[in-house]
């Protein structure tokens, strides 16, 4: 597309970007683009709204959240820096303004509408937190004397309690262990390490005894699992190796929410095992790739952005599908760039663009008039 002397920004940004990783991230939106489309007719039918709403406006989503990841791909690691530095203030008082005056839904607080906009900020936060604990970590790391993890103790501190106010169990799992893994990566000690994770059981059992929500669904989990867990078990059963076939699908007509929490159901009932596959294999081989490339990062930021920020990605995935066959209680979380969602397709594109922007390559080969040798004067 480009020639390789070619020094603008989109030159050089086509010819140092990844593009193994730029092609699985397509592949999976196209993937997400049709299974919304076998999934929602039926959940806008039942709701009386028209067959196609949510896949237009799934498709109507998916273009700035494209545009959101390529432009973020371009910039430098400094502008990334300070940019999600600011932006963290900006969702903070957001996320803030949702505990205070969002409406509940479920039992809980997670939604704000701005400009007939209803966005979910706790999405937005994630990648930003990253970041900027990453940022303080390296710093603490590069400078003597520099209290950069007490700093981003703070801030996840304080992000994880906003959380809670809301509350939302499992966006606070997900920035607690990319955190704690970003924590390690810096050189935390060891004990603190086993500390932390013998404190686990108790943050469990406090979420367990103080939010309503949290013990319902953890009982149904023990209990065997609800009617939704069941049905949608039926749907891996019934699907086989390649599925019933595009639109042929029923667990869609029970599941109240196929097209977004269970949308992994659907592919498994309409298109198989084969096809679950195919969506495992795309988010490991983006995972593996991310861990891969940030191994070659010359700066501790780097190399803490990149593993927080693809640790997000993963674990949003894994607890998405884990949950669908019952293996961990349903937490009502989005599969990253399959499930409907404006503020999951926004975040997700954010989210990704950030791991491009820094695991493009550091070197840009010169032009081809770089290496003659210059001519003798006399």
């Amino acid at each position: 597309m480009f020639d390789r002397t070619d020094r603008s920004h989109i030159g050089v940004w086509w010819w140092t970007v990844d593009k193994m990783m730029l092609t699985s991230i397509f592949l999976l939106m196209v993937l997400g683009a049709v299974l919304v489309m076998a999934a929602s007719p039926t959940v806008a039918g039942r709701i009386g709204l028209p067959e196609l709403h949510f896949v237009w406006k799934q498709l109507i989503f998916l273009m700035p959240a494209t545009a959101i990841m390529l432009v973020t791909s371009i910039l430098s690691a400094r502008l990334i820096r300070i940019l999600s530095l600011l932006s963290l203030v900006l969702i903070s008082g957001l996320m803030i303004a949702t505990v205070l005056i969002g409406p509940e839904v479920k039992g809980a607080t997670r939604w704000l509408t701005i400009a007939s906009f209803r966005m979910q900020p706790s999405e937005f936060i994630k990648p930003l937190c990253a970041i900027s604990c990453a940022w303080l970590l390296g710093l603490w790391r590069d400078r003597e004397h520099f209290p950069g993890w007490i700093w981003a103790s703070a801030i996840s501190g304080f992000v994880i309690t906003l959380l809670m106010l809301q509350p939302d169990i499992g966006m606070t799992s997900v920035v607690l262990l990319t955190f704690g893994f970003q924590l390690f990566l810096a050189g935390l000690p060891l004990l603190l390490v086993f500390t932390a994770i013998g404190f686990t059981p108790l943050a469990g059992w406090l979420a367990y005894s103080h939010f309503a929500h949290v013990q319902q669904r953890v009982d149904k989990f023990l209990d065997g699992g609800g009617m939704q867990t069941e049905r949608s078990i039926q749907s891996f059963v019934e699907g086989g190796w390649f599925g019933v076939g595009p639109g042929n699908g029923t667990v869609k007509q029970y599941l109240p929410d196929a097209h977004a929490d269970f949308i992994f159901s659907v592919a498994a009932e309409e298109y198989g095992l084969m096809a679950c596959l195919l969506l495992i294999g795309a988010y490991s081989f983006v995972v593996i790739r991310g861990y891969a490339q940030s191994l070659n990062r010359p700066d501790m930021f780097s190399i803490l952005a990149v593993s927080g920020l693809t640790t997000q990605f993963g674990l949003q995935a894994a607890i998405h599908m884990a949950s669908s066959v019952d293996m961990i209680p349903t937490k009502g979380m989005t599969l990253p760039l399959i499930s409907y969602g404006g503020s999951s397709l926004l975040a997700t594109g954010l989210t990704l663009g950030l791991i491009l922007a820094l695991t493009r390559k550091n070197h840009y080969p010169a032009p081809a008039f770089a290496h003659r040798p210059a001519q003798e004067t006399m």
